[in-house]
């Protein structure tokens, strides 16, 4: 047992450095697409590419809806002219109605989220790959309890819901109690292409058009899927760190 004790020591904390410092390792985000100039007579031809209609654009400029990339990459390696890629990790952003601030005056305070925050995590129809990179904050390397996040499975205890998955129809009732249920003030964070638009499987008889259309929904983190320090993002954005 000692042996492993001196290691340890040895070793030294090999847990990520964010927020406090940015993450230099290699393989911690697949990147995403960027938006901007674009020669005009190959612009059809890329938006012709993408199965989710998430380019657009005209006049040499091209448009990214990053709530709707799944992170197929045939922009960038299906065509002569490859989009370009931005390779950054902060991707989480105020969802729409929160970012308005008559919407819902006072509803985004932060002020009391200064402590350890419980987070419960609700799988509304994921394929799996949202929630494998969720899971992936646990593990020593990002070690989100180190910022004072903690899982919990009762919504009597949660600060913020975290949602992956489109929003089926068989998990809605459950995602409305789960939600009344929570102590107030609390944030619903939203993981995922398809928990922000339906991605490939909404809308559709099986599913809306991500959760928004379920629950007031604070936080965005667009991606299919995410890489953990993105979610990370998103969780300390939620709460007034980000």
């Amino acid at each position: 047992m000692i042996k492993w004790v001196l290691k340890g020591l040895r070793s030294g904390i090999k847990s990520s450095h964010y927020p406090a410092a940015a993450e230099q390792a290699a393989g911690v985000t697949p990147g995403r697409p960027q938006a901007g100039a674009y020669p005009q007579a190959h612009l059809d031809d890329l938006l012709a590419v993408c199965p989710t209609g998430a380019l657009s654009g005209q006049a040499g400029q091209v448009r990214v809806d990053l709530r709707r990339c799944i992170h197929c990459q045939h922009c960038r390696d299906l065509h002569p002219r490859p989009l370009a890629w931005q390779t950054d990790y902060e991707w989480a952003r105020l969802a729409e109605a929160t970012a308005e601030p008559t919407s819902c005056p006072g509803r985004f305070n932060t002020a009391v989220f200064k402590r350890s925050v419980h987070i419960m995590v609700v799988d509304a129809g994921d394929c799996g790959a949202c929630l494998h990179e969720v899971r992936q904050l646990n593990n020593p390397y990002y070690n989100m309890h180190r910022l004072g996040f903690f899982i919990t499975p009762t919504p009597r205890q949660a600060d913020v819901l975290l949602v992956v998955g489109p929003g089926t129809d068989q998990v809605r009732t459950a995602l409305e109690k789960t939600y009344a249920a929570m102590p107030a003030p609390k944030r619903v964070v939203a993981v995922g292409t398809c928990a922000l638009s339906g991605g490939l499987f909404g809308e559709s008889f099986a599913s809306v058009q991500g959760i928004g259309e379920i629950l007031p929904v604070d936080i965005e983190v667009p991606g299919h899927p995410p890489p953990p320090l993105a979610i990370l993002h998103g969780l300390l954005m939620a709460v007034g760190r980000g």
